[in-house]
């Protein structure tokens, strides 16, 4: 009789329904990691990489989800005469929030990536590329930063002590109000900083930019900041509002197109015709020169010497620099080798009673 009663207690009811939920998340990742294997299976017999990337993000949430579900049944039909099942449907609603939170982010990222499978900054003329680019991982930040707002502010007010706290804090905000509005005054301004940055666009990723006297590519933009790629490796984090107060050169703001100069200066005795065909023969074959700007001009004189500007033109700027230090070095030698007395010099001359 005793194990009888014992089988027809509420104990055993209780301990076979959380036997059973046990074994049905165990089975619910098992089906949810083969079903998984034959969407990535499917997914990489296919031409793009979108959906690949898909499956791979939402093979955790859709199994969060399933949990989700299953607690919230269980909870429902078997473990609703418990003294912890108030505290077991609250568990529930805080999952439901993060993990909606959780799939509204992996959507955000999905059409992030979308987004970006289209474009190609890799190509010569890749302005209109480095463009969209800067905007989509601005506004994915934006999103993001909803998203957990969101998701946060509702599960806080899932607790009754939080929406009384939430009551008070609104009725007696005042002065509370301001501190806290004066306090956040530069935070807002930084992010909204940050939105007039991606609309406006002084800068884009991977722009070359001339900022507090270093040369460098725009690696990485955020609401509050941007970093910098020196050309040496290190990196220079740079608040947003920097570039909406401060003057910078862009060097690729229309184009990547630029023209650079080389500085000689050689004895007044010097052909520079004889240098003309020389460099006209150098940037020829050269495979950083795009062919549109190679010229030299005397632009200086001195008792000494005359100044000699080698003007040259590339796609862009680490191009043209390869291609003036390359130029440098051979017309130095050729000038070495061919009038060596035509270098700049100093004369002394000797006044004879």
């Amino acid at each position: 009789m005793e194990i009888q009663s014992f089988f027809q207690s509420e104990i055993f009811r209780h301990v076979i329904a959380t036997s059973s939920f046990i074994v049905t998340l165990l089975l619910l990742f098992f089906i949810d990691k083969k079903i998984f294997q034959i969407l990535k299976k499917r997914a990489a017999q296919s031409p793009g990489i979108l959906d690949d990337f898909v499956v791979n993000l939402f093979k955790i949430p859709a199994l969060v989800f399933g949990y989700w579900i299953t607690s919230k049944l269980f909870t429902h039909f078997f473990f609703n005469d418990l003294t912890i099942t108030s505290y077991l449907n609250h568990l529930n609603a805080l999952i439901l929030v993060f993990v909606i939170a959780w799939l509204a982010m992996q959507v955000v990222k999905a059409i992030t990536y979308y987004m970006q499978s289209k474009l190609d900054i890799k190509v010569t003329n890749n302005l209109n590329a480095r463009k969209s680019l800067t905007q989509i991982n601005v506004f994915k930040a934006i999103a993001n930063a909803i998203i957990i707002t969101i998701a946060i502010a509702s599960a806080l007010m899932t607790f009754e002590q939080a929406r009384s706290i939430g009551l008070s804090l609104l009725t007696s905000a005042g002065i509370a109000g301001i501190i806290v509005g004066l306090a956040a005054q530069k935070s807002i301004g930084m992010i909204l900083a940050g939105i007039q940055l991606a609309i406006t666009q002084p800068i884009r990723l991977d722009d070359v930019v001339i900022v507090e006297g270093e040369w460098g590519r725009i690696e990485e933009i955020t609401l509050t900041y941007v970093v910098v790629k020196i050309w040496d490796e290190r990196r220079l984090v740079l608040p947003v509002t920097w570039f909406l107060e401060k003057p910078f050169q862009n060097w690729t703001r229309t184009s990547a197109d630029i023209l650079g100069t080389i500085f000689m200066y050689v004895d007044y005795a010097f052909p520079v015709d004889k240098l003309r065909e020389k460099l006209a023969a150098l940037v020829k074959d050269n495979p950083n020169w795009d062919k549109r700007v190679a010229n030299i001009q005397v632009t200086d004189q001195t008792n000494r010497h005359k100044e000699l500007r080698i003007l040259v033109s590339s796609a862009d700027s680490s191009k043209n620099w390869d291609l003036r230090v390359d130029l440098r070095e051979k017309l130095t030698d050729y000038i070495q080798q061919e009038f060596p007395e035509s270098f700049a010099k100093i004369r002394i001359s000797e006044n004879k009673k």
